[in-house]
């Protein structure tokens, strides 16, 4: 593990990293074609993260290169007396970088983010095909507690 890690707020420079990071297994490359052929939708996306102040994308470097990625989103509610919760989303280590514990450095500090944001909880999804990255957030203390549903538009 290097001790070089920095947490930084993405760029829109580092979008074509983030994607390629986001295609790079089997379930991903179905959702994200590469960055070249769909620059623009995903620029815009990237603003629209980048300029919401509930939304904060943010990279892990080591030495200046990008390791790993993931994106904040604070909800407000009123549920659970008015609580704020915290989804972490799109959680992606690069895969020569995959099992070095860098998922547990991202998880665990995306929760301290949370906590400094005053939030009372963080969750997540994670596709049910995706069985090693449901045992890793159990390790991590996550509770499997709700069914997810979605629909395509």
């Amino acid at each position: 593990m290097s001790e070089n890690l920095t947490f930084r707020r993405a760029e829109s420079s580092d979008v074509a990293v983030i994607v390629a990071m986001l295609a790079d297994d089997i379930l991903g490359a179905a959702r994200n074609p590469p960055f070249d052929e769909h620059r623009e939708s995903y620029l815009k996306a990237f603003a629209a993260i980048s300029t919401d102040p509930n939304n904060e994308l943010w990279v892990i470097e080591d030495k200046a290169e990008i390791v790993g990625s993931f994106q904040l989103t604070f909800i407000p509610g009123l549920s659970r007396k008015g609580a704020t919760r915290c989804e972490i989303e799109a959680v992606r280590i690069a895969s020569p970088r995959r099992g070095q514990g860098l998922g547990s450095i991202l998880i665990h500090w995306a929760i301290e983010r949370a906590r400094s944001k005053g939030c009372a909880m963080v969750q997540l999804t994670s596709d049910t095909k995706r069985t090693d990255a449901h045992r890793f957030y159990k390790r991590l203390g996550f509770a499997k507690s709700h069914a997810g549903f979605k629909l395509s538009l």
